[in-house]
Order: structure tokens, then C-alpha cells, then sequence
């Protein structure tokens, strides 16, 4: 081919043939849509893997911090909720009253334990309490008031001494209408003592008769045990080895008058029940 054809003019059949076929294809296009070179299909979306389901879903940061605050705060975890009728009531440990204890001691605050005993006399739907004693005795006024509030609740209360209801534990496990003992568990019998600064003189001395005098009333007037009877066991000889005193263990618990039965949980709550029904007998009568 000749180098100068290029350079030619283009003859005017050519440019009007040119112009029908660009003309032909435009209206084989729908309206407004133009010709687009040729694409790649689109890649196929590949199908969703089922995702796995777990048969047990895990607790939220904020229930595993709930949880440990309660175990934290209260020494307990979360138990299953169920509408009861009867409130339980642990006292532990030592009896911690107007001195706070060293942190490693195991310790019932009697602050913690007087509002609930006033909510549950409160609230209607409360009909019985259930107090559980495991405490190595402590404070003495703390553990008096707390006896004191036990005992004149309207509602029934049954205790409940399990592993050792020692010295100021001893007024607390008879203040209920109804207190029972495990076989193995034991209480501790012994004079009251004072901690800290002691001024030798006789009005020390009296203080200390009036207050032995306070709880010797009290356990006497909630048991069976005679005042005289308590006093010889509070004061004898040979049975603790740094301690006058005696320890008293399951059924001679009972048999000297102090508890009224030998029995676990399942009797103390059959106890409870008797107590709230007869009690709904005789408002029933009342009404």
C-alpha cells in the first residue's frame, strides 16, 4: 500500500456509510442507556456458612461483677430466686459490735443484721424466720440486742445451732419461740470478760456482775434452764483448760433445758411451718 493514501481525504460514501451503521445501533439501545464495553460477569456471592450456636450462653462482664461484688460484700453467692415465705438469717463467725475486728476475722456485723430483722417484720409477705448460728460468741451488748430483737419479733422464729453457738451465741440461740441443735454441735458456757483498759477497782467488778447478771436473766427467761442452774455451769471448774466454764454438746444441751430439741434443718423447718400455720389460725379466729 502506498504510504500517501493515509494523508487522502476520505471519500464521502465511506463517511456516510459509517454514519447509518452508528446510527443502526443506537436505536437497538433502549433510551438514555449507552453501550458499554464488555465486563467480567460479577463473582458469585459464596454461600453463608451457618454460623455455630452455643448451647449455653456466658454471663455478661456486668453479671460476673455483680456476682463478685455479692460474694464480695455479702459471703454469699447467687442462689436461685424463689418466693418464700420464710426468711433466713446466718450469724457466723464472731459478733462484731462497737469495735471493728481485724479483717482476717470472720465477723457478723450487728449493724448489717438489725435492718434486716425490722424488714422482716416489715414486710407482709415474710411469715417466719429462720436464724442459723455457727459463731464463737464476741460482743456483748451487740450480741444482747440482737437477741433482744429476735425475741420480740410478732412473727415466729426458730433457731437453728449448727457447728457451736459459744458464749454470746448462747442468748441468741434461745431467743427464737423454738430453737434446735445439731448432735455434733456444741456451746460454750462461760463468765463474761472485758478487753482493753481495766481500772482495778470494786465499781469495775459490779459493772461486770450487772452485765453476767443481764445475760443469765435472759437466757433463763427465754429456755427452761433455772438462773441457778446456768450460773453453776457458767462457773465450773476443770472443764476448759484456759477458761472457767462448761461445753455443752447436742443433747446435753436439751437435757439441761437450754435447747428444746436435737435436729437439723428438715425439722427445724417442719417446726417453722407448724408455728406460721397455727399463728394464721389465730388471726383467722381474730378476724
Amino acid at each position: 500500500m502506498n504510504p500517501m493514501d493515509y494523508l487522502r481525504k476520505p471519500s464521502t460514501s465511506s463517511i456516510s456509510a459509517l454514519r447509518s451503521d452508528v446510527q443502526n445501533n443506537n436505536r437497538q439501545l433502549p433510551f438514555g442507556s449507552q453501550q458499554q464495553p464488555d465486563q467480567p460477569a460479577p463473582p458469585q456471592a459464596l454461600p453463608r456458612q451457618p454460623q455455630e450456636t452455643k448451647s449455653e450462653e456466658e454471663p455478661s462482664e456486668e453479671t460476673k461483677k455483680r456476682m463478685l461484688d455479692s460474694i464480695t460484700q455479702l459471703g454469699q453467692t447467687n442462689v436461685p430466686q424463689l418466693e418464700s415465705n420464710i426468711y433466713c438469717l446466718t450469724i457466723i463467725g464472731q459478733v462484731e459490735g462497737h469495735i471493728q475486728l481485724p479483717p482476717q476475722n470472720k465477723t457478723t456485723k450487728y449493724e448489717h443484721i438489725i435492718p434486716q430483722l425490722v424488714a422482716a417484720e416489715q414486710n407482709k409477705k415474710i411469715e417466719g424466720l429462720m436464724v442459723i448460728l455457727n459463731t464463737v460468741g464476741g460482743d456483748v451488748e451487740a450480741g444482747l440486742a440482737l437477741a433482744e430483737m429476735i425475741s420480740s419479733m410478732s412473727k415466729p422464729v426458730v433457731t437453728l445451732v449448727l457447728g457451736g453457738g459459744h458464749s454470746i451465741g448462747v442468748p441468741i440461740a434461745v431467743a427464737g419461740d423454738y430453737s434446735f441443735i445439731a448432735e455434733t454441735a456444741t456451746m460454750t458456757i462461760h463468765p463474761i470478760r472485758l478487753t482493753g483498759l481495766v481500772i482495778g477497782v470494786p465499781q469495775t467488778f459490779e459493772y461486770l456482775d450487772k452485765m453476767q447478771d443481764r445475760v443469765v436473766h435472759f437466757v433463763a427467761r427465754n429456755s427452761d434452764i433455772s438462773e441457778q442452774k446456768f450460773r453453776d455451769l457458767m462457773m465450773t471448774t476443770g472443764e476448759l483448760t484456759r477458761d472457767i466454764g462448761t461445753n455443752v454438746i447436742g443433747a446435753d444441751a436439751v437435757s439441761y433445758g437450754l435447747i428444746n430439741e436435737v435436729g437439723g434443718l428438715g425439722k427445724a423447718m417442719n417446726k417453722l411451718n407448724e408455728l406460721i400455720e397455727a399463728q394464721r389460725k389465730n388471726e383467722a379466729v381474730l378476724q
